[in-house]
């Protein structure tokens, strides 16, 4: 076989399979995908994990599936070498940092969730939260403006914020928000339970 064939070859091996394609490329855009959103493309994910693992080890990154809940997204390899802050030194990857009252309300969001699932069970129903029920426990933790009009802009500001990081759905006719599965996975419940805490410590001590 000479070098031009052999070159055709690897060519149609790297692009016969168009379903793994579009999958790596979605992956790779987002971050991560949703079965709710993207049924073909998160079902691709599952029957193709290991050929997804396999293109995505030399980028140092993997691909986690969360199948209860219908979520498949990309994580950074674990260097047990580096420190946490400089695991985070990756070519195609941003950290998103969020400032203390979104990481505020996505405590209360996450708690939310989890509330749900333990209620309705993991991946049985859309979860739901009313703004009217949102706003009193987000300024439990922060100082009242004292204007009902300018504490739910506040918080629908935020709450626009939390949408382009696939947190939460628009507010819909219902004055209502749908919580992404995402919450689960962007902090662990030990580390927004203490943030909790330590913005009822600051309240009370008239700091905040």
């Amino acid at each position: 076989m000479n070098e031009e064939n052999q070159v055709e070859k690897v060519e149609e091996k790297a692009g016969s399979d168009p379903a793994v394609k579009a999958t790596l490329q979605e992956l790779v855009k987002y971050g991560y995908l949703e079965e709710a959103r993207k049924p073909a493309l998160f079902r691709n994910a599952v029957l193709h994990q290991g050929s997804l693992l396999q293109m995505l080890e030399p980028l140092d990154l993997a691909l986690r599936l969360d199948t209860h809940r219908g979520l498949a997204l990309l994580v950074l390899l674990a260097d047990e070498k580096l420190d946490p802050e400089e695991a985070w030194s990756h070519p195609l990857v941003r950290r998103q940092r969020l400032t203390l009252e979104q990481s505020l309300l996505v405590a209360l969001l996450r708690e939310a969730f989890l509330v749900h699932e333990q209620e309705r069970g993991v991946g049985q129903a859309t979860a739901k939260v009313a703004l009217e029920d949102l706003l009193p426990k987000f300024f439990t933790y922060l100082p009242d403006s004292g204007s009902d009009q300018r504490n739910e802009g506040r918080l629908a500001s935020l709450l626009d914020q939390l949408k382009t990081h696939g947190i939460v759905s628009e507010v819909d006719k219902n004055d209502e928000v749908t919580i992404r599965p995402l919450i689960v996975h962007l902090a662990d419940a030990d580390s927004l339970g203490s943030l909790l805490r330590s913005y009822q410590k600051r309240v009370e001590e008239g700091k905040i």
